[in-house]
């Protein structure tokens, strides 16, 4: 069986009892980053074998995971934060175990699109989320452009050396709308910002 098991977006308590059993009971642990997964197996005395899984080393990976599989090996799918499969590793693996018909399930949990979603006071009944937008300006004008006109609220994930970039770059295609920004969630230092796109932007 593969599980995808969601683990703490920053705060190590909202991992779910169910995932902790989980994590306890296979036989590998494929991990985003181990050194980061290895601080929360050791927060909760867990002792299982990782194999380190990440977007560099997909196409290598995979076939080795499968074949694990395929030979009966349970293997939790765990990414740095968060839901694996979003905005992280995960599509590719699930995508092959099932065209090898290999049971798949998942452990829900932690999602950061979700807590910023419900957090931002905007429209949480209709979203489209967006993932990472490019990096460079025109690039990521375009990107935040393609649903200009949508009705639905809009959920983008950014690095914070880029947010301001963002937002100067989503105020000049989407006109001073009103939006939020989420940080450091579940963390001591959450931080919700909440206005129009000048108003967050000077803030």
């Amino acid at each position: 069986m593969l599980y995808l098991v969601a683990t703490p977006i920053g705060n190590l308590s909202d991992i779910t009892l169910r995932a902790l059993e989980v994590l306890r009971a296979v036989d590998l642990i494929a991990s985003e980053d181990t050194r980061k997964t290895s601080i929360l197996l050791h927060h909760y005395d867990i002792h299982k074998p990782q194999k380190s899984y990440h977007s560099f080393n997909e196409k290598k990976v995979v076939p080795k995971l499968i074949e694990l599989l395929l030979e009966g090996q349970d293997i939790a799918v765990v990414t740095s934060a968060g839901t694996p499969a979003v905005s992280d590793p995960g599509y590719s693996l699930v995508r092959a175990a099932i065209d090898n018909e290999i049971p798949v399930t998942a452990i829900p949990g932690p999602a950061a699109v979700v807590m910023a979603l419900t957090l931002s006071g905007l429209p949480a009944h209709s979203f489209t989320y967006k993932g990472f937008p490019p990096r460079k300006s025109g690039a990521r004008q375009r990107f935040i452009g393609e649903d200009s006109e949508s009705p639905h609220t809009q959920i983008f994930y950014e690095s914070p050396y880029r947010i301001q970039a963002f937002l100067e770059d989503a105020r000049a295609v989407l006109g001073d709308r009103q939006v939020a920004v989420a940080n450091d969630l579940t963390k001591k230092f959450e931080k919700i910002l909440r206005g129009t796109l000048s108003e967050v932007l000077t803030e």
